[in-house]
């Protein structure tokens, strides 16, 4: 339910919508309401209800609510008012329910992100191990991303005709749930002939495969993001259904190349979902000491698209919020900014020692938001999953990550001779 309040003077963005966002054109009506969020500075507004002026607005709000409002809640004409946050608060506003737009996850598509989960954190300790033996160079894990990265590629799987996905380099899980196996993965790592994305001249994850529908041809930070808008023009240009993923990190959005972009798939209204994983530290830079406001998503209202913030480490709130996103690009209605609140369990990569700038007892406190210890409490509440079942999927992604390294130790290095292959057009 919306609560909204009067126009001030003065006022100050606050933390972006939570809960139905998506369903407020379905609620109000376009054009009623705008998705930017005020704060009155003078302390917390009155609860207001807009009068009989605004006849869309009306509709959407029983009798019941319209009866609950005491006497001095005051009657405000649409023109003074502006939208506060919204959380669920139903209990005092009762709006009528909105039309299901999303597919939610079913118990056996929860199963099968916690196996591809389980896959994912087993191969991502193996490498970080390598690369403490000397045997990988280097290595950006993805621990304590996972959540974000599997739900947000189920919705996309879910709720599109066809999508594209501009990765970043700390995004394992999107390559593997994209049809990347894990030994491609390890002859990246190791740089071995055989790895498909970039014959092993770039770094681990770089790369592209189009018939798998990612890319990252540079770990520059934000320079893909003009690339999935444009993938996103053409495709809107050509009359293709694809709904484009740019894939990111909290760091990127401070990118000049990352808020052109999103500013120009707002203008041109193109089927891009802005995906943030904020870990709240850019390398070693926590997220207070690069901008002024708390939630990354309040800077969405600013190239006029929606914008919203959920827990990364819930694979549920993930899909969801990335579903309705999708949803509004693949309608034709632009652009959203997700940002999935993650954590990051390891240091940037592993040649950073985050010992010197993060306390230890953040860390620990991030411990206890482990997507996938979440993801298994979750599945044994509701009785999807048996310690005999858990045991079977622990033991095979360990088998599958023993098989891919046993695979790419074997494997030769590059043959030197091709070193220009693949650089210059023949």
């Amino acid at each position: 339910a919306y609560v909204l309040h009067e126009r001030a003077n003065e006022s100050r963005p606050v933390l972006p919508f939570q809960g139905d966002l998506m369903h407020a054109d379905e609620h109000f009506g376009r054009g009623v309401h705008r998705r930017i969020v005020y704060s009155h500075p003078l302390g917390p507004p009155d609860w207001v209800l807009p009068r009989a002026a605004s006849p869309v607005f009306l509709p959407a709000l029983s009798f019941g609510a319209a009866a609950a409002l005491s006497p001095q809640h005051r009657i405000l004409h649409p023109s003074s008012f502006l939208l506060l946050r919204c959380y669920n608060l139903r209990a005092m506003v009762q709006a009528s329910p909105a039309p299901q737009r999303i597919e939610p996850l079913s118990g056996d598509d929860l199963l099968d992100i916690y196996t591809t989960m389980s896959l994912v954190r087993a191969l991502d300790q193996r490498v970080w191990m390598l690369n403490r033996q000397g045997k990988a160079a280097i290595v950006a894990s993805c621990q304590g991303h996972e959540a974000a990265q599997l739900g947000s590629v189920w919705a996309l799987r879910r709720h599109t005709d066809a999508f594209f996905s501009f990765t970043y380099y700390r995004d394992m899980g999107v390559c593997i749930a994209q049809g990347l196996t894990p030994r491609e993965i390890m002859l990246g790592f190791l740089a071995k002939a055989g790895e498909p994305i970039s014959h092993a001249r770039q770094f681990p994850l770089h790369g592209a495969s189009v018939e798998r529908g990612f890319m990252n041809l540079s770990n520059v930070v934000g320079t893909h993001v003009p690339h999935a808008v444009g993938w996103a023009l053409a495709a809107k240009m050509r009359g293709e259904p694809t709904v484009v993923a740019a894939y990111f990190g909290d760091g990127a959005t401070s990118q000049g190349d990352v808020h052109e972009s999103m500013n120009f798939a707002a203008v041109h209204k193109l089927p891009v979902v802005f995906v943030c994983e904020n870990n709240r530290y850019a390398i070693s830079v926590p997220q207070h000491k690069q901008m002024a406001i708390e939630r990354i998503s309040d800077r969405a209202a600013g190239y006029g698209m929606p914008g919203v913030t959920v827990d990364g480490t819930d694979v549920s709130a993930s899909h969801d919020a990335v579903a309705e996103a999708a949803i509004r690009a693949r309608e034709g209605n632009g652009p959203t900014l997700v940002e999935l609140e993650v954590e990051r369990y390891l240091p940037h990569t592993s040649d950073d020692d985050d010992s010197t700038y993060r306390p230890r007892e953040e860390v620990e406190a991030g411990a206890r938001r482990d997507p996938l210890a979440k993801l298994r409490e979750l599945l044994f509440q509701h009785g999807l999953l048996t310690e005999v079942q858990d045991t079977a999927i622990q033991a095979t992604a360990q088998r599958e990550v023993d098989d891919a390294t046993d695979d790419g130790e074997k494997a030769p290095y590059p043959d030197p001779g091709d070193f220009l292959d693949r650089v210059y057009a023949d």
